[in-house]
């Protein structure tokens, strides 16, 4: 019970950083269901289509880090397994499939893992290229530094079908 609160309140906590992105147009989502798991944050905004995973993990010492080389994860220097790199990738492949579905386009997904409360060294070039790892507060700077993609249709048309698969996904329940 304590793990599964502990998980819902970094999700909410990463929930609060990205709803202020919604001050600059983005669209934020919340738990969008799948098959069988749901995926925590979705944001669509003229800056990209971003999945975000959220990992609260409970911290044994105070100076706890969390480290990436070449898309491997470590937790206080000790190889993660599973990867939630991975996971987050898969995530993203299938949001990307769930809109290409929806609307007939296809659309850059990126994939980003963030930890509530703990120290995320800077990523290498090699897992950036696969998936950002950060602290929430980090994500809507790096947000803010893409360039522009989406165009602000192309904006409300992804996020008019991610919502009407989220309806449906609710309707059915």
């Amino acid at each position: 019970i304590r793990d599964a609160k502990l998980g819902r309140d970094g999700e909410r906590a990463v929930g609060q950083y990205l709803e202020g992105l919604r001050v600059d147009g983005a669209r934020v989502f919340h738990d969008v269901p799948g098959e069988g798991f749901n995926v925590d944050h979705v944001v669509i905004s003229e800056r990209g289509i971003y999945v975000v995973e959220t990992k609260t993990w409970r911290k044994r010492q105070p100076d706890s880090h969390v480290s990436v080389k070449e898309g491997r994860l470590y937790r206080n220097g000790t190889l993660v397994n599973p990867n939630p790199i991975e996971q987050v990738k898969a995530e993203a492949r299938w949001i990307r499939k769930v809109l290409q579905d929806s609307t007939g386009k296809t659309f850059q997904v990126r994939s980003v893992v963030v930890f509530p409360g703990w120290f995320v060294e800077p990523m290498d070039a090699a897992t950036k290229s696969q998936a950002w790892v950060l602290e929430p507060k980090a994500l809507p700077a790096f947000i803010e530094k893409e360039p522009l993609v989406l165009a602000g249709g192309d904006v409300a048309l992804v996020a008019y079908h991610l919502s009407r698969y989220v309806r449906t996904c609710d309707d059915s329940a």
